[in-house]
């Protein structure tokens, strides 16, 4: 059955994202699945499943995002829950994967998380994992089941692109956002230019140089994440410095952890789009941002994997 036709289909949530999944189970034409997800006193996580999942093609949507410990767990138990509850096929549905920045050995006695919360996935019974800009491309080859990895960049490339805006440049902040930049910038019809920089330690980097001409010209940053915001602030500085018009920003996932909120609203940056793949407080909601949804690609995706349908296309 794990590989045919499934009759019916149910999409569940954690506590990381239930405005997201109620979006993307509106627009797939379902309610919510009746599940609470509680903790005991001493903090272990507990999973109720309020209605039956046998035999159904089950969605778990759950973002592994802050606190990134307690929505790990919640997304292992609730795999576990809906596989003893004999459910059809379970799809982890992960629209920002966490543990994914530790993706190598970059240094001796480094841990790989990413290939470790992989292996955690599929041990608790996840069939298939559908995820968004992973942090490494390679990061899909660590699982043993099917991974579809759906792409952000389009989203924000059609809201620049209706913003017309003049002499654009899409900007890399670093060598690893290169590919991502160019495919951006073939969307734009524009030129790319690389921040060239330093990472000394952890959540801290340094402009070294700029490759490529930006000049008079509008920039647009586009990244994977926005965290610390470090590197998004120090590039767009760098830029305004050696002469770029205006600066926008972009990323997929608003991670925007420590002292991001307050370096955005400080920066030479105009606005900053970001995608809804992680939950932002209305209190850091600051007037730069602007959200876009992903809750219909997601939906569109998903309504792919339940009917046998062809994920590549959602890329044409």
């Amino acid at each position: 059955m794990k590989n045919g036709s499934f009759t019916d289909f149910k999409v569940f949530s954690g506590n990381s994202h239930p405005e997201l999944a109620e979006a993307i189970a509106s627009i797939m034409g379902k309610p919510l699945g009746k599940a609470t997800v509680n903790k005991f006193s001493d903090g272990e996580i507990s999973v109720n499943l309020w209605e039956s999942v046998r035999g159904a093609d089950v969605y778990i949507v759950q973002p592994t995002c802050n606190p990134v410990n307690d929505n790990l767990m919640e997304l292992l138990i609730m795999i576990d829950a809906v596989k003893r509850a004999s459910a059809g096929r379970i799809n982890a549905v992960i629209p920002y994967y966490g543990y994914a920045r530790q993706d190598r050995k970059a240094k001796a006695r480094d841990p790989i998380t990413s290939k470790l919360v992989a292996n955690l996935i599929v041990a608790a019974g996840a069939d298939r994992v559908v995820t968004m800009d992973l942090h490494a491309n390679q990061i899909q080859g660590y699982f043993d089941i099917p991974v579809d990895h759906l792409v952000g960049m389009p989203i924000l490339a059609k809201a620049f692109k209706e913003m017309n805006l003049e002499d654009v440049v899409v900007v890399s902040p670093d060598h690893g956002s290169v590919t991502r930049a160019r495919n951006m910038a073939e969307y734009l019809d524009c030129p790319i230019a690389i921040v060239d920089k330093r990472r000394p330690e952890p959540n801290k980097s340094e402009v070294m140089n700029i490759i490529g001409n930006i000049e008079d010209k509008t920039c647009i940053i586009l990244d994977d994440m926005i965290d610390t915001a470090g590197t998004i602030t120090n590039a767009a500085e760098a830029i305004k410095n050696l002469g770029a018009k205006e600066v926008y920003a972009c990323a997929t996932h608003a991670v925007l952890s420590g002292p991001a909120i307050e370096r955005l609203k400080n920066s030479v940056i105009k606005e900053v789009v970001l995608l809804d793949t992680i939950p932002v407080a209305e209190e850091n909601k600051i007037e730069k941002f602007k959200f876009l949804s992903v809750a219909p690609l997601f939906a569109e995706a998903m309504t792919r994997v339940f009917t046998n349908g062809s994920i590549s296309k959602l890329f044409d």
